[in-house]
């Protein structure tokens, strides 16, 4: 029955970038990602909890042939001391759904390591869950750090919305294909999903709605103010890209970064998410040579030569949770 299991996984894997869809290694729950500790540049005071975005996963495929959502990031935060955790949420569903369930895992992660707090890190709709986290568990959390986070909507899901056609292809895409798949070989079949759900909380105005019921002054008021760096002693960041297609090798990222000039045009987004939607409190850079994938090293670590290494970036960013002590 595994070999049977283990052939379907790297099938799904093989045809992930014809399908655009992710699935992630079978398995429950938490991921705890270790390796041999080299150095002890990204060791945090609190455990990092990494959070995926819509169509998310943890692990696709397997140890010997597999690919991480957030790829080869977690292995090299831990490599230089960092305790590094990734989480299962519904791949589609909305944030308060998909917040709970990061609440249920952080909750986990603090009774594993004894810490008292976590570090949180979300892209794309990852951002707003952890922003969920922040707001009905603020105790738990050091720190927040937004990647291309849809803290004021994507257009896109607008703009799917609003047309007829658009949003059943989705629709049938989505509820009947591919989270299905995803949550299958996961593992974890049980996780609901509702792709209305998760294209009205990520779109602009169900995001509208989510943060004036969970206000934060790490968000400003409007594209060309600072939000706090410090808001009810929890610490927020964040960073974005604003490139469409970075490497034509890159199918899946090449399909998925057209979405966003047909919301945007070709400029001021990451071919998924806007510029300004990203910003949460100290906004590190907002216009990075990358792409909604390159942001999470996908797929495979295709992209520009001239942009700059995501790994690294992550790894820089720990270093400054922990000079911040967090």
């Amino acid at each position: 029955m595994q070999n049977k299991k283990n052939i379907a996984c790297t099938a799904l894997l093989a045809c992930s970038s014809v399908l655009a869809m992710s699935a992630a290694q079978a398995g429950e729950g938490l991921q705890h990602v270790t390796a041999k500790t080299t150095a002890t540049y990204a060791k945090t005071k609190y455990p990092i909890v990494f959070t995926h975005g819509m169509f998310g996963f943890t692990r696709i495929g397997f140890d010997s042939f597999g690919m991480d959502y957030f790829y080869q990031i977690l292995p090299d935060l831990a490599r230089n001391g960092a305790n590094t955790f990734a989480a299962q949420v519904s791949p589609l569903e909305s944030t308060e759904v998909r917040g709970e369930q990061l609440l249920a895992q952080v909750e986990d992660v603090l009774a594993l390591t004894g810490q008292a707090k976590v570090n949180l890190i979300g892209h794309s709709h990852g951002g707003p869950t952890t922003r969920y986290i922040a707001a009905v568990k603020p105790q738990y959390v050091a720190s927040i750090t937004g990647v291309a986070g849809t803290f004021r909507g994507s257009l896109v899901a607008d703009k799917i919305q609003a047309n007829k056609g658009l949003n059943t292809v989705f629709g049938v895409l989505g509820d009947k294909l591919l989270a299905p798949i995803i949550t299958w070989a996961e593992g974890n079949s049980n996780l609901p999903n509702s792709i209305d759900a998760s294209l009205t909380s990520i779109s602009e105005k169900g995001s509208a709605v989510f943060n004036a019921k969970f206000p934060t002054a790490a968000l400003a008021s409007d594209c060309n103010k600072s939000g706090a760096k410090i808001d009810k002693g929890i610490y927020y960041y964040s960073w974005t890209g604003t490139a469409q297609t970075t490497n034509v090798l890159d199918v899946l990222d090449t399909v998925i970064s057209q979405l966003g000039p047909l919301a945007y045009g070709n400029k001021d987004n990451d071919g998924l998410v806007g510029r300004c939607s990203a910003h949460l409190g100290q906004v590190i850079r907002d216009d990075y040579n990358h792409n909604h994938l390159d942001e999470v090293n996908m797929v495979f670590g295709l992209r520009s030569l001239f942009s700059p290494d995501p790994v690294a970036l992550y790894r820089q960013h720990a270093n400054r949770l922990k000079l911040q002590g967090l």
